[in-house]
């Protein structure tokens, strides 16, 4: 009798590890709870729903993986900025001592539609993420794991700032929400056209990323009103 490595024709494949099991575990989790998040609310779906709806048999696997809600969220929210940190490291590289406002408002709006435009359609993630900048609690979270954790997004704020020398201090941050609340909101905007089947104002997530630059540099270098 021929066994699987005496058979020429044949591909021997190893049988999974452990890990490799328990990776995929969590990652079908995450891809069922970003789903249900973004589709039904972060707050009307149990545990016991994501497990169900991921076809894991142990209610208690979501729990068992990553812990408290809060946990998972944020687990969620750092695998999407991790896929979008090296797009902007390497967006970063290109700009390098530029001193057009334009250049790094793109830094920080282009790397996240790039991601959404690699993961392809349907995405979850922008209607998720735009629930939680609408939370307060929820907010912090998606702040400590996008941009507390974000060397690059630090650098292009630095660079943009560099750029509105005549923009007061006490503005800035001001101009920071408006910024984070437009990329977010646009991007959960496009996202549910996709979805639902909705015309959309671009055709590309590269168009839409040009569109947004757009406003954003209108936000950054508006007039500010004496006190």
């Amino acid at each position: 009798m021929a066994t699987a490595s005496t058979t020429s024709d044949e591909t021997v494949v190893a049988p999974p590890t452990r890990q490799r099991k328990k990776e995929a575990t969590q990652e079908l989790i995450l891809d069922t709870a970003e789903r249900l998040f973004a589709e039904n609310g972060i707050y009307t779906v149990s545990n016991r729903q994501i497990a169900e709806a991921a076809g894991q048999g142990n209610t208690a696997v979501v729990g068992y993986h990553f812990g408290s809600r809060t946990d998972l969220i944020r687990a969620l929210v750092r695998r999407f900025h991790q896929g979008v940190e090296p797009l902007r490291q390497a967006q970063l590289e290109q700009i390098s001592g530029s001193t057009d406002i334009r250049d790094w408002i793109d830094c920080q709006v282009r790397p996240i539609t790039a991601r959404f435009d690699e993961l392809g359609s349907p995405t979850w993630f922008a209607r998720f993420g735009a629930q939680l900048i609408a939370d307060p609690e929820m907010r912090n979270v998606l702040l400590e794991e996008s941009w507390n954790e974000s060397v690059s997004l630090h650098q292009s704020q630095e660079g943009l700032l560099k750029c509105l020398p005549f923009l007061p201090v006490q503005v800035q941050p001001e101009r920071m929400d408006c910024a984070m609340f437009l990329i977010i909101h646009m991007c959960a905007q496009r996202e549910r056209a996709l979805a639902d089947g909705i015309p959309l104002i671009r055709t590309t997530w590269s168009e839409m990323a040009t569109g947004l630059v757009d406003a954003l540099v209108g936000v950054w270098t508006a007039p500010v009103t004496p006190a």
